[in-house]
């Protein structure tokens, strides 16, 4: 079979303005809800995508750790790709696609760093061998698989079993100024509800072609 020949009809559902929530936050939480009661594997994955200074873009997948109405949390090492990227051009897009519902969520807006409380209390809730593993890893930087194997190890005995989260490890919120919720279609002919927040801060809703 050709590539070009692999394609999936969407039927599922569809999604119309009336049957919305006003606010963004609100739809994305009775969309997640859904995601999470669904047999969709991975609930919480998301694209992220950063730029560095000159524009050239990169993308990952994360996972979702918060969100409420002031934006959409994931934890990293500061000094990752990511987070040298948004130390320099705080912006950043999300996707969530939840193939096993027919959706997509598209997320912009600009990034900052959660309190220092907020990513003491996320770590400490972590199993010990990924907080092990935050100090362990210098993210992002050319290291070899037995190096990294003597890191674990020697500050596994180093750190006992309570680390303190490491200066350079911690968390980053979204807030979102524009969120695309697509519901696929027949026909390609997608369904597409765009919330865009105007100076005021509040929300407009418009459908967007496919």
């Amino acid at each position: 079979m050709s590539i070009a020949d692999i394609r999936q009809t969407y039927q599922k559902f569809e999604l119309l303005e009336s049957a919305v929530a006003a606010d963004p936050y609100t739809q994305f939480g009775q969309w997640f809800e859904q995601a999470l009661h669904s047999e969709v594997r991975e609930p919480t994955a998301m694209t992220l995508a950063t730029a560095d200074i000159a524009g050239r873009p990169s993308a990952r997948i994360v996972l979702l750790k918060d969100f409420d109405a002031r934006g959409f949390v994931f934890y990293t090492n500061y000094q990752s790709r990511k987070g040298l990227e948004l130390s320099v051009n705080p912006q950043a897009g999300l996707l969530f696609f939840w193939p096993e519902l027919e959706r997509q969520v598209r997320i912009e807006g600009p990034v900052s760093p959660v309190s220092a409380a907020e990513s003491d209390a996320y770590y400490a809730s972590r199993p010990l061998g990924s907080r092990i593993g935050a100090w362990a890893s210098p993210q992002s930087r050319p290291i070899t698989h037995d190096a990294l194997a003597t890191r674990v190890a020697e500050l596994t005995q180093e750190l006992g079993d309570n680390p303190a989260r490491p200066p350079h490890w911690g968390g980053y919120r979204l807030e979102a100024t524009r969120i695309e919720f697509w519901q696929g279609r027949p026909s390609r002919l997608h369904d597409r509800l765009v919330y865009a927040r105007d100076a005021e801060g509040d929300w407009a809703l418009d459908r967007i072609a496919p």
